[in-house]
């Protein structure tokens, strides 16, 4: 019996009757002693920390292929958690199975088919009814979020093998083969990155012949700002956080969601120490000794690469801990992603306080996205007149824009900030694809809404939006042609916003969900459309809630036409 067993004493009283002997009864669920045995073994030497409580499921999850309620029970008493706290955990994120008492344990293998936005457009419906009918008594075939390849839609997932521009053929033929797992491609490594003068600024930085005040006055004067969606300025938050008592830390959000976006996961594997450098350097300014990289569980290809190259890092300087999502959607929220690393459900906290002043184990926070930390080794580099002399239309700086749907060439293009969607589409990707016609896109990925090819002359960047009641987010572009249905698109996205609402706010929860069951009627009432968007938007606690309407209410004010006005009754 571990030390979290309670005993209690059951004593019956009964006339005529001499008091029985206490009976101990164990209270609680029992730990089995085989799967006790499973899971010490499985975790041998790594910490109990519970921090690490999602990491220890995943190595259930990957050994496993499910976690069984013995497993969850032997690893909440190998924790000291109660069992409560792991299931919880374990059953708040899509990518681990739990199986419970008395069902049927899942199949050895399951194949992911992405249903966002794009991957519906080139087919996705299909794809997953064919895979349903011919292999679904083999293996388990079910629906999935965007998997962040977009720009290769339709996409497929046979395990961690993710398949482009996926067929019924090339994914039967991966699951005969067994090729489950993620192909790692070229990428710079150390020894490369190293011959090209990679570091070299870090060790300047650490040897004083550069001074945190110069990077600060870097980053301001080129006016880098956070890449993610947010937009924050990146000197203002590094001295937000450099302002708070220590000890600090530092967390690096590579939870790229959003359906539309693939910018970080191009950056993460074809040149991993770009971003390591600037997350050392951002590290040394802020002075955290401890650096956590959570990088989305869609991204394996990544989470491999980067584990491979933190181990060639020479020793000193702060440490670095690589986590893994478990496909929320909501851990790109800032607060959700500190919960996450912690180990908890990705609830979003309330602010204030914020994540600069209390944030990762109540510690002042340094949050930074993938691409901007991207950006940081060759903005102090080549200089903030280099940065500022990009840009078009009266914006400054380079963007990657994650381009895809209906156009030639979709791929990440690193285009000068201010591009106008006519510029992105016919200089950077080739034009419309071959009998598509410009119709209408997405600015800023799932939440950033919807506009009609006639807007075809804003400029894409920070600021320039808002006032369509769009905005530009993290730069993921869809393009829609005269052939898809953008009410349809709309549906789309609010299908994901209710899949992916954490469910901790009612606005967000029952929000969602009522406006998908009214957006599938024939003919909407925008109305009370309206009215929901409203009340979601005003009283959500997080982005994802406040943003779920966007695509709803851009859809109603800029596509009339889809929205006939009601003919009056005819008098009796």
């Amino acid at each position: 019996m571990s030390q979290h067993d309670v005993t209690r004493v059951q004593r019956f009283d009964h006339p005529g009757r001499g008091r029985e002997r206490a009976r101990p009864v164990p209270k609680g669920r029992q730990v089995d002693p085989r799967a006790k045995a499973e899971i010490a073994g499985l975790l041998g030497e790594a910490s109990r920390q519970r921090d690490l409580l999602i990491e220890h499921l995943h190595r259930i999850q990957d050994t496993y292929g499910q976690i069984s309620a013995p497993h969850l029970a032997a690893l909440a008493d190998e924790m000291g958690l109660a069992f409560a706290e792991v299931f919880e955990t374990a059953t708040f994120y899509a990518h681990f199975d739990v199986v419970k008492e008395g069902e049927t344990p899942v199949p050895a293998l399951t194949v992911r088919v992405c249903d966002s936005l794009t991957c519906a457009m080139h087919g996705a419906e299909d794809l997953l009814a064919a895979l349903q009918a011919e292999i679904g008594g083999q293996v388990r075939v079910v629906r999935a979020p965007c998997v962040g390849l977009c720009d290769h839609a339709p996409a497929a997932e046979v395990g961690h093998n993710f398949l482009h521009r996926a067929t019924p053929e090339s994914v039967k033929a991966a699951v005969a083969a067994g090729d489950t797992h993620a192909h790692i491609p070229d990428y710079v490594d150390y020894d490369a990155y190293r011959a090209g003068g990679g570091y070299a600024t870090l060790e300047r930085l650490r040897s004083g012949d550069l001074t945190v005040d110069q990077v600060l006055a870097i980053l301001d004067d080129g006016s880098l700002r956070g890449l993610g969606g947010a937009g924050f300025p990146t000197g203002r938050k590094w001295r937000s956080v450099r302002g708070e008592p220590g000890p600090r830390l530092m967390a690096v959000n590579g939870d790229e969601g959003e359906p539309g976006t693939f910018k970080d996961q191009l950056y993460l594997n074809t040149d991993p120490h770009r971003f390591l450098e600037g997350t050392l350097i951002g590290a040394h300014v802020v002075e955290a000794e401890e650096v956590y990289l959570y990088i989305r569980d869609e991204y394996p290809i990544a989470r491999e690469i980067l584990a491979r190259e933190i181990a060639k890092l020479p020793p000193g300087g702060p440490r670095l801990h690589l986590r893994r999502g478990a496909g929320a959607y909501i851990c790109g929220e800032e607060s959700s992603l500190i919960e996450s690393l912690e180990g908890k459900r990705g609830l979003p906290r309330h602010k204030p306080p914020f994540p600069f002043q209390v944030g990762l184990f109540g510690r002042p926070t340094l949050i930074n996205n993938v691409e901007t930390l991207y950006w940081v080794r060759d903005l102090i580099e080549k200089g903030a007149a280099w940065w500022k002399s990009h840009g078009r239309n009266g914006r400054t700086g380079l963007r990657s824009y994650s381009v895809s749907g209906r156009v030639k060439e979709p791929g990440v293009k690193l285009a000068p900030a201010g591009v106008t969607i006519r510029e992105l589409i016919e200089e950077f990707c080739g034009g419309m694809a071959e009998g598509h016609s410009f119709a209408a896109y997405l600015p800023g990925g799932a939440s950033g809404g919807i506009l009609p090819a006639s807007m075809d002359d804003i400029p894409l960047d920070f600021g320039t939006l808002e006032k369509y009641g769009c905005f530009i987010g993290s730069a993921a572009v869809v393009v829609l042609s005269d052939q898809d249905d953008v009410r349809g698109a709309a549906l789309n996205l609010m299908r994901f916003f209710e899949d992916e609402s954490c469910g901790q706010c009612t606005p967000c929860r029952v929000g969602t969900q009522k406006a998908r069951m009214l957006m599938e009627h024939g003919v909407w009432d925008t109305d009370l459309l309206g009215e929901l968007s409203a009340c979601m938007r005003d009283a959500s606690i997080c982005g994802l809630g406040q943003a779920a309407s966007n695509p709803l209410t851009s859809v109603i004010k800029y596509f009339p036409d889809l929205f006939p006005t009601p003919r009056p009754m005819a008098a009796e």
